[in-house]
């Protein structure tokens, strides 16, 4: 497990205490209920109050400059209150991606608004039933006497429908590229999907000749998005992890008040064992997050085996603790003003973003035999 150092354990209380008292159930269900899904003045202020969309930002560009750790730690948090806003997509995602690129004149150009809460982001990577793989991408990139045109279409894009800034994984000349576009860009229509986590939104984008920006030189860029897509599941991971610790607390805090045949349901065994069985299957998936926040920080050559190990674990834990919780509340814990429900969608979500757990097995075996040799 992870020892963390006295600075870190701060960020983690600081971050729990302000979530507790500017993200509480009832700011979640009434953003989960908006077409945009967050409020800007609230993002805002999370710029100004903790700094949070900073945090992995080079201090050059106006950020803070710390690790994939401590960003981890922030998703943890955020994670256990279903945080209604596009952090996951302007950090963990686009944020990550353009400093893997490390181009200057972009980062220069969109990493200090990101900081200071003036620009959200996205990743415009999946294409409608294709796998997450680098080889399914057909959205087209060609040259324009203005820079780069780009045709076709993106599916399940997180926050796709607000972001300010959307990055689109697009196939060009050169090989896989990735190609800066404005969310208001002529040409780009942005369709809000109706799924069933309202409280992390998703739409499909359609690109007809849409004006947009390399990001780099013009060479393949699978493996830098490969690894920022890396890092973005590790901290996916982080969240799951959250969420589940959390929803442990919430079913052991009903077993200890239902009463039924005169004693609290916490005593009877069958209850008992269930959240025994599940406190180790949580244990156990926050043992393999953490291996991936400690190497996505140290950057070792083990990313990509380790953040599909943590994926694949820590999404089934999700959701058999979203299941479990439910079903130690009984017939409370199906209705609509139990925040029960809201977890279990958004761990079925989230099992399926990043790639399901059948796709990081598999690919497991694939990285561990070129590991290997």
């Amino acid at each position: 497990m992870l020892r963390l150092s006295e600075e870190q354990v701060l960020l983690r209380d600081s971050v729990r205490r302000y979530l507790a008292d500017k993200s509480p159930e009832a700011v979640v269900r009434a953003q989960m209920e908006t077409g945009q899904g967050f409020d800007r003045a609230a993002w805002k202020a999370l710029a100004d109050d903790l700094g949070l969309q900073a945090i992995i930002i080079p201090e050059r560009h106006g950020g803070l400059g710390l690790s994939q750790l401590e960003l981890c730690l922030v998703f943890e948090e955020m994670g256990r209150v279903l945080f209604c806003a596009p952090f996951f997509s302007t950090v963990a995602l686009a944020a990550n991606l353009l400093i893997a690129i490390g181009d200057e004149t972009i980062c220069a150009e969109y990493l200090p608004a990101i900081a200071a809460g003036d620009l959200t982001a996205t990743l415009a990577y999946g294409e409608q039933g294709a796998a997450w793989d680098p080889a399914s991408i057909a959205l087209a990139a060609t040259p324009s006497k203005d820079g780069w045109s780009l045709s076709g279409s993106k599916a399940y894009v997180v926050d796709g429908h607000s972001a300010d800034l959307v990055l689109v994984i697009a196939r060009a000349p050169f090989g896989i590229g990735v190609f800066a576009v404005d969310g208001k860009a002529a040409g780009l229509v942005r369709t809000p999907r109706q799924t069933l986590d309202m409280t992390r939104k998703l739409a499909d984008l359609s690109l007809d000749g849409v004006a947009a920006k390399l990001v780099g030189d013009g060479v393949d860029r699978s493996e830098v998005v490969g690894r920022a897509l890396d890092l973005a599941t590790v901290a996916l991971t982080a969240e799951q992890v959250g969420g589940a610790q959390f929803l442990l607390e919430m079913a052991v805090d009903y077993a200890k008040f239902r009463v039924q045949f005169g004693r609290p349901i916490g005593s009877f065994q069958a209850i008992k064992h269930k959240c025994a069985d599940l406190l180790m299957e949580i244990e156990s998936a926050k043992a393999a997050a953490h291996e991936g926040y400690r190497i996505a920080a140290s950057g070792g050559p083990e990313l990509a085996l380790c953040a599909s190990v943590a994926k694949a674990y820590c999404s089934e834990t999700y959701f058999r603790a979203s299941t479990d919780n439910i079903q130690i509340q009984g017939g409370i814990g199906f209705t609509w003003d139990n925040p029960s429900h809201l977890y279990f969608k958004r761990a079925k979500s989230s099992e399926m973003l990043l790639g399901d757990g059948d796709f990081h097995r598999e690919r497991y075996l694939r990285v561990d035999r070129t590991l290997e040799n």
